[in-house]
């Protein structure tokens, strides 16, 4: 029997019977309800991230198979840090603060499809996609603590695969980012008032003066033959 294979990304839970579904599904003339009941079934865990789903059907019987992937190493930071959306000017916006711990608990969930050698290595992988977003981890830049996980600092927490960050830290790093956050909305706001002065201040070399009403308007070279006499 031939297969047909249908790619989908949707929100964990959350398959719908929408436009998008009914054009994937409809020419194969599948049970749709019962697509989407187990596509939600096998993503429930996933509140809140978007998964990659791959349904194969086979084409004369219409039974299905079901395959779901893992959320993406952006998707997996955002949810463990309840963020949005990443930063729109990531080098002077910070919008987040992770524990190496996180990371790790991030890069052995994806390890196996990032191909990395070890957990180490997909560890630097996971503070990349940080760097990406905006986000510093250990209160540091990204880059800055990517070399210190090259240079073996955090080495022990890695061998160990240690997921769980105590609340006294989690509490620090919260503390530093607020902090952080503050000094940022300074220079925003100070960066604010000064383009608004600067675009207040009339240009270098502007309009002249309005000459006043019943008053001769003396040109340069006038002027100079009235002083000669």
């Amino acid at each position: 029997m031939s297969k047909e294979i249908v790619d989908v990304i949707i929100e964990g839970g959350k398959a719908s019977a929408g436009a998008a579904m009914g054009k994937a599904f409809g020419p194969l003339g599948v049970n749709l309800q019962a697509i989407l009941e187990e596509i939600n079934e096998k993503t429930k865990d996933f509140k809140g991230m978007k998964v990659p789903v791959k349904v194969m059907v086979e084409t004369e019987d219409k039974s299905f198979e079901i395959e779901v992937g893992s959320p993406s190493v952006s998707e997996l930071i955002k949810t463990e840090i309840n963020l949005k959306k990443g930063s729109g000017d990531q080098a002077n916006a910070k919008v987040g603060n992770l524990a190496i711990e996180q990371i790790i608990k991030i890069a052995r969930m994806k390890k196996d499809s990032m191909l990395a050698n070890n957990l180490k290595s997909a560890v630097k992988m996971v503070i990349g996609s940080c760097q990406s977003l905006g986000l510093l981890v250990e209160s540091k830049e990204a880059k800055e603590t990517s070399q210190d996980v090259f240079e073996g600092k955090y080495d022990k927490e890695i061998n160990e695969e240690m997921t769980e960050v105590s609340s006294e830290k989690l509490e620090r790093l919260n503390s530093e980012f607020r902090d952080l956050e503050k000094k940022q909305a300074e220079v925003a706001k100070a960066k604010e008032e000064e383009e608004k002065k600067e675009a207040e201040e009339p240009a270098e070399g502007g309009e002249a003066e309005p000459v006043a009403e019943g008053a001769e308007e003396v040109k340069p070279e006038e002027g100079k033959e009235e002083e000669k006499k």
